[in-house]
């Protein structure tokens, strides 16, 4: 087996040329992405449940690590928020140690789906899903912030959507009006920055009039609660608030905390239990992974290995966990502010991971003053851009009903359940409803006029048929129940097969009745103008008593049956 190559957005990046302009955009776009990562991968890493740190820690070591041994040119790799919904039940129920260690699992799935090459497989997953998974992912994302936006005080932690909806009801009164207002605020300014200044990013001034209008607020009297309050770090046996500005230490999974605060056990059952939520973790970053490279190679005319991007995605996510990263893919905003920057190779998502490093060590103790209700604004944001809505509710209005059906019932799934079984629903309806189609397509009738002409007068006791459309599962049985319907004044039955393009064992078991029953009624089968394909899998199912007869076009069938019943 051929294995996919690593480092191939490097030997394609080596092939185009570098010069030194390449290289002044990829220090421009890695500069711009960079600033953009930051709060982000703060924002997303306390949305999945663990400290902000964890999501700097992922861009630190994931980041430049998937770059380096890749499939994509231009894909930025960190904390998404599409991975929200998986990875918060994983923290509550494991915490950080079944986190990483999932996360690791994830990695080496991820890892064998390079292997097998199955990065081209992803494509077929149908769009109504993938819409319907995305939309409800951003619905989820929306509410989960609404604690910090007005400052709630929750009575425990929800464990459904609905449930979740109904504790934020019953916690409306204990609001913040500090909180409130900064949430309101950040949110005008990134609806309305970016149409006046879109060269600068518009949730970094969001984040500082955040903290400006937060300072404001808690010299007035209001409270504000901000990152520093809420996390810590210990040196020494001393709390200090916010961050640490130094590097994460390697550690095992196992060695850390998990839901009771004492150090995992790693066991079968912990890696039997981990097991689903791994698949699909890995399953959601292969897709968000290889459909950011196919945005980025549409803005730029690029193409990626999909298969490589996989095996990059893998270990990333396998070495990422030991130093405390969490789940990291390409993020598509990150990916498209990178090409739009200037981004010419991998090297510019290495320059947007040394960005985060300085302003990790530089600038943790300031991020301490940041707002919760800013950050909780900035993913209120970029839930909305997620969910899709405006294209959803176009969706909803010009597309078949069939995949409208589809679409909700996913989305539906993935809020008021989880994206797993939304997915695995979602892909079993798809399928249900394109086998029916597909059945549908597929039919047995007479011949056409040009048919019938060709076979001009059919001889008495002959009997001719078409089948059109591929004979599957879904369709065998009812196109090939036409030939049963038996006349006794019929010897001879042409069957034209020249429409028919493939078909399974399903089809070939209901040949083989088909012939048992002509051969039982004395009735000779003609097949006219099967492929070679079909004849070759005709020839090895059926028994050599059991073969029909073979024709190259209609006339030739036409001829056989004559000679058929001259014999008879």
């Amino acid at each position: 087996m051929k294995l996919p190559p690593l480092f191939a957005a490097w030997r394609q990046t080596l092939n185009m040329g570098y010069n030194a302009r390449s290289l002044r955009g990829d220090i421009s776009a890695g500069l711009t992405v960079g600033i953009i990562a930051i709060p982000l991968a703060m924002a997303l890493a306390i949305a999945v449940g663990v400290p902000p740190q964890h999501g700097l820690y992922t861009i630190l070591v994931a980041a430049p690590l998937i770059a380096l041994t890749g499939g994509s040119r231009f894909n930025v790799s960190g904390p998404t928020a599409a991975f929200v919904v998986i990875l918060l039940p994983i923290t509550q129920q494991y915490g950080i140690g079944g986190l990483l260690l999932c996360t690791m699992m994830a990695g080496l799935i991820l890892i064998v789906l390079g292997l097998l090459r199955a990065g081209k497989l992803i494509g077929f997953i149908p769009y109504p899903v993938t819409l319907g998974f995305t939309a409800g992912i951003g619905i989820v994302i929306a509410t989960l912030q609404v604690k910090d936006a007005l400052g709630l005080q929750l009575d425990g932690q929800p464990q459904n959507y609905v449930e979740g909806i109904s504790m934020l009801a019953s916690a409306l009164p204990t609001a913040h009006l500090g909180d409130a207002l900064v949430a309101i605020a950040c949110l005008a300014v990134l609806i309305v920055w970016p149409r006046w200044v879109p060269r600068v990013p518009g949730h970094l001034v969001a984040l500082a009039v955040g903290a400006l209008l937060g300072w404001l607020l808690e010299s007035n009297g209001l409270a504000v609660a901000t990152l520093g309050e809420r996390f810590s770090y210990e040196v020494d046996g001393v709390s200090h608030p916010g961050i640490p500005p130094f590097l994460p230490d390697f550690a095992w999974p196992w060695q850390l905390p998990g839901a009771d605060g004492q150090p995992l056990q790693l066991s079968y059952e912990l890696l039997h239990q981990l097991m689903g939520p791994a698949f699909a973790i890995a399953m959601l970053g292969a897709i968000e992974s290889l459909l950011c490279a196919v945005v980025a190679d549409g803005m730029t005319g690029a193409s990626h290995d999909p298969n490589a991007e996989l095996l990059g995605q893998g270990l990333g996510n396998l070495v990422a966990p030991l130093f405390g990263g969490i789940t990291a893919t390409a993020a598509i905003a990150r990916s498209a502010a990178n090409v739009r920057a200037g981004a010419f190779s991998p090297l510019a998502a290495i320059i947007h991971a040394g960005v985060v490093l300085l302003a990790m060590l530089w600038l943790a103790p300031l991020f301490s003053y940041l707002p919760m209700a800013a950050l909780a604004a900035l993913l209120l944001m970029v839930a909305w851009n997620m969910s899709e809505a405006p294209h959803v509710l176009r969706t909803l209005r010009i597309a078949p009903r069939n995949d409208v059906l589809v679409l909700l019932t996913c989305l539906s799934l993935t809020v008021l359940f989880d994206m797993v079984l939304a997915v695995g629903v979602g892909l079993l309806l798809a399928a249900g409803l394109f086998i029916k189609r597909m059945s549908d397509l597929t039919g047995t009738s007479g011949l056409s006029r040009i048919q019938a002409r060709q076979m001009q007068e059919l001889p008495a006791h002959v009997a001719a048929y078409a089948i059109r459309g591929p004979l599957f599962f879904g369709a065998a049985e009812k196109a090939l129940g036409v030939l049963r319907r038996f006349n006794p004044d019929v010897k001879v039955v042409i069957v034209d097969m020249s429409a028919v393009p493939m078909l399974d064992m399903t089809a070939l078991a209901a040949f083989e009745s088909v012939l048992h029953d002509y051969q039982r009624q004395g009735v000779a089968l003609i097949l006219s103008g099967c492929n070679a394909q079909i004849r070759l899998k005709l020839r090895h199912a059926l028994g050599q008593g059991h073969r029909p007869h073979h024709a190259r076009d209609l006339n030739q069938a036409r001829s056989k049956a004559v000679g058929l019943l001259a014999e008879a």
